[in-house]
């Protein structure tokens, strides 16, 4: 199946289906693509989110006996505390520009391509909450789902300080920190991002159905895998599918996630992703505290996709250079404002970008974002075609 070929039309007719899985949850229409139905619906994924996300459980929820620890207690209490402060200035800064800036129907329906992203389901979500379909990539392990027996087991207070940790970042910052994600998703604290991206997902808003094991076969098609496959090569591209349901207006989304080193080196001898790649046409690209990634001419490949396969790019300065929207192909928006970069990069300065914004026309951000966090003031640039 190919992502970029996902359309989602709504019926009754999976009603029964998603009813019957044991979940409280009231649903009032499923998709009638067969790809998205193809998930096992089970409320384990859901539970488990929530437990560890610090939210109280739905009826009937496994985890009811463990939510009456102390270390729970005190670990919902941290993270609601969190969630309150990150919600003062991120949170309804993203609500505010993504309704400013990207509700048009241009937006909607297209499928949203997050390379570089990390588990970062934060800030696409809130920045295109109604596109059915997300495909995130990154170097990072997919991950397992952890098991109740193997959490029971834990010292729960360690345990769950080091949980609270791997969002940190994200609700402090608005990005996840490489060198924090090296220690924390590779075994340290979780086994890869299938824990971070949930706890997000039900933090913000939505409930999640099921998901699997993924990957791509020679062809560039995704199959299902075992939790423990092996690759045969040094790209596995081993992935994650997750289908879940905005519990604000039962509107439902599918997301993907697959571990791929974008380097040419790498991507030259990928060809399965390579393919899949190429099926992702006219798609809404978002860019986001990349370290500098794409302006490196070792990621040339994946700079020449993005150009050539996105409708619109959403990015701050770490994403493509500025000089490469050409006025002739692509209109570009500023919001905020450009100062040099922050810290280790400052290096990356791009006189042309500065230029753009000294000659006017950038609209107000209502939200810090990205490196330099509340220390020099941030940008974005959303390009479209022409």
């Amino acid at each position: 199946m190919s992502p970029a070929k996902l359309t989602f039309g709504l019926s009754l007719s999976l009603l029964a289906l998603l009813s019957g899985c044991g979940s409280p949850r009231t649903v009032v229409a499923e998709s009638t693509n067969t790809s998205l139905s193809s998930v096992p619906r089970s409320r384990q994924v859901d539970d488990t989110a929530r437990f560890l996300a610090g939210i109280p459980g739905n009826p009937g929820s496994p985890f009811a006996a463990l939510e009456q620890a102390e270390a729970w207690q005190e670990h919902r209490r941290q993270l609601d505390a969190a969630w309150q402060h990150a919600e003062g200035e991120l949170l309804s800064g993203f609500r505010k520009f993504q309704a400013d800036e990207l509700n048009g129907p241009a937006f909607r329906s297209r499928t949203v391509f997050y390379p570089f992203s990390g588990p970062d389901t934060l800030t696409v979500t809130s920045y295109f909450p109604h596109n059915p379909l997300f495909v995130m990539v990154a170097l990072e392990p997919a991950g397992t789902l952890p098991k109740l027996e193997d959490i029971s087991k834990k010292d729960l207070p360690s345990y769950l300080a080091a949980i609270r940790e791997t969002t940190a970042s994200e609700l402090g910052r608005s990005f996840f920190v490489t060198r924090q994600m090296d220690k924390q998703f590779r075994g340290q604290v979780t086994d890869g991002l299938l824990v971070p991206i949930l706890q997000l997902l039900v933090r913000t808003g939505h409930n999640v159905l099921g998901f699997r094991y993924v990957r791509l076969d020679d062809a560039g098609q995704i199959i299902e895998r075992t939790a423990d496959y092996r690759a045969p090569t040094r790209y596995g591209n081993k992935g994650l599918e997750i289908d879940f349901q905005t519990a604000a207006d039962s509107s439902f989304h599918k997301l993907f996630y697959f571990t791929v080193n974008l380097a040419n080196d790498r991507l030259t001898e990928d060809t399965p992703f390579q393919k899949y790649l190429a099926g992702l046409k006219d798609t809404v690209t978002m860019l986001k505290a990349t370290s500098y990634m794409p302006h490196q001419p070792g990621f040339s490949m994946i700079r020449k996709a993005l150009l050539e396969n996105s409708y619109a790019i959403l990015q701050d300065d770490t994403g493509l250079p500025f000089k490469m929207f050409t006025p002739n192909q692509w209109k570009v928006q500023l919001y905020g404002d450009y100062e040099k970069p922050y810290g280790s990069f400052a290096y990356m300065e791009q006189a042309d970008l500065r230029a753009a914004y000294d000659a006017g026309a950038a609209r107000e951000l209502p939200m810090h974002v990205g490196y330099g966090y509340r220390k020099i003031t941030s940008n974005l640039q959303l390009a479209v075609r022409k």
